[in-house]
């Protein structure tokens, strides 16, 4: 069975995905680090690879940027695909004095303003929590394989902040509980998804840009320099 966005049939993918947004990271991903791999998607290009990562079937696919773009692929990897588990795997703008550029952050909770729950499923929701289950899992590898990570919550947006007309405006219309670490923009509608379908996902972020840093991370850097980032979300999908 295919959908209109994907064209891989039923068992092509892995119990566990790992999501970059950009599909030349997940080729990346499965040139580098998978054994076996093969194509199993490139409808509009949104690579999607599976194959072997010590020996567990593993699957990384693209999903885009933007809420909505998350939130149509992770729907139908859940929902058609019998997909258990989602690691998002991205980058990130920093919102803490502590993080320096590829820092890694693991999101407990994301807030978004916009209105994702309430389009999707009627519900005026704003703020949706990662899996226990799966962030327990990422902290403990992380310590085993001596990746550190940043735990806390982060903003879901739908503009890149660094393209705000005011930045700091946005900030102040954040609920003053939410005290975010980070921001970037598709871990809400994972999120949200996941746990209406009674699934499991985390999102992991690499810091490449900081309202308290200067240097801005390139496009090349983005794609190829968040080994740490990826290297966790492998040696923890192993775990599930």
């Amino acid at each position: 069975m295919s959908t209109p966005h994907n064209e891989a049939n039923i068992g092509d993918f892995a119990k566990t995905v790992i999501m970059p947004g950009d599909p030349l990271r997940a080729k990346y991903i499965a040139e580098n680090f998978l054994e076996d791999y093969r194509l199993v998607n490139s409808v509009r290009g949104m690579y999607a690879y599976t194959g072997k990562y010590k020996g567990k079937e593993i699957s990384v696919m693209a999903h885009g940027m933007g809420m909505p773009s998350m939130g149509i692929y992770c729907y139908e990897l859940y929902k058609f695909y019998n997909v258990e588990n989602i690691i998002r795997i991205g980058s990130c703008g920093g919102y803490s004095k502590d993080l320096k550029l590829f820092d890694v952050i693991l999101s407990e909770s994301v807030y978004t303003e916009g209105n994702f729950a309430l389009t999707f499923n009627n519900d005026d929701c704003h703020i949706a929590n990662s899996s226990s289950v799966l962030n327990d899992i990422v902290s403990q590898t992380s310590d085993e394989i001596h990746i550190p990570i940043v735990k806390g919550n982060t903003i879901c947006t739908d503009m890149v902040d660094f393209y705000m007309s005011d930045v700091n405006k946005f900030l102040d219309r954040i609920p003053s509980n939410i005290n975010p670490i980070g921001a970037e923009m598709e871990a809400f509608s994972l999120f949200y998804i996941a746990n209406t379908l009674g699934k499991k996902a985390c999102c992991l972020m690499s810091v490449v840009d900081s309202l308290y840093i200067d240097k801005v991370a390139t496009s090349e850097e983005r794609q190829n320099g968040l080994t740490n980032m990826i290297k966790l979300a492998l040696e923890s999908s192993i775990r599930f």
